[in-house]
């Protein structure tokens, strides 16, 4: 019999009816990086009985300011085996997927055939990222999204809201005009910073597994990425309310101005 009695403090909060729930929930999650890393801890630790997990990287000497599997003793080894140890150190029960690959849009449509309960996107790059999106969402996945989490320092400027009701973020910006090409309407959560990143973090790389630049990075930020995305997915499979942000009325006005014949006055969108 399996033995829950290491989730004994979770049934405290969630209660055993909740801890069953989370037992019986199969959570996918694509990126293993500094958001992903803890996110997928947080997944496990959390009690959930099913994860499939998906990184086709390997560790580099500069991953270590920030993820979760890099440590000095395992530079060049996969992130995937690495995260797929330790998930199943903490929980030996756990029925855990390993897919050592980076996303493909074949492979893509091949994982979202599978009925997860829930989704989770911890890539930081873009063309992955939409497969992953578009995939998912054209499956009627749910679906929780992280945004930039580079060039920031200040964890209290984190926010959830629709992927379209993101703002005060250039990935964000990026990503929603991307989907929204390929059929992706409202329904995906995204976290996001309205933090103003700063530019003169970023580097050009060269460019490989999609990526052609980066942000710098501080130990903390994308771990609270991967906290509250998390959360999302715990709070949602057990039916908790999630409060999600509103785009402030300055930018929603300024859409509607572009996508409709009008003048604004007054705070107000007057039709022409």
């Amino acid at each position: 019999m399996m033995d829950l009695g290491w989730l004994s403090r979770s049934a405290l909060l969630v209660g055993d009816d909740g801890i069953h729930t989370l037992q019986n929930s199969h959570v996918l999650v694509v990126g293993l990086g500094g958001v992903g890393s803890f996110a997928a801890e947080f997944i496990c630790r959390s009690g959930v009985g099913e994860m499939t997990i998906v990184d086709g990287d390997v560790v580099d000497p500069s991953n270590r300011n920030r993820q979760l599997p890099a440590l000095s003793t395992n530079h060049g080894l996969s992130k995937a085996d690495i995260m797929a140890t330790r998930l199943l150190e903490i929980n030996p029960d756990l029925k855990l997927h390993v897919i050592k690959d980076f996303l493909k849009p074949e492979m893509c449509r091949e994982i979202l055939q599978t009925p997860f309960d829930y989704v989770m996107d911890c890539i930081d790059s873009v063309t992955p990222k939409l497969f992953l999106l578009s995939t998912a969402y054209q499956s009627g996945q749910r679906i929780v999204s992280s945004m930039g989490a580079g060039g920031k320092l200040d964890p209290t400027k984190l926010r959830v809201a629709d992927l379209f009701d993101t703002y005060q973020c250039q990935f964000a910006q990026y990503v929603r005009k991307r989907v929204k090409r390929l059929g992706v309407g409202e329904g995906i959560k995204a976290v996001f910073s309205t933090e103003e990143v700063m530019r003169s973090s970023l580097i050009m790389t060269d460019g490989s597994n999609f990526k052609r630049s980066a942000y710098g990075t501080v130990s903390y930020l994308p771990a609270a990425f991967g906290g509250i995305c998390a959360s999302v997915v715990i709070r949602d499979l057990l039916e908790y309310p999630i409060d999600k942000e509103q785009r402030p009325l300055g930018i929603r006005i300024k859409k509607a101005v572009r996508n409709t014949p009008g003048k604004v006055k007054d705070g107000e969108l007057n039709p022409a």
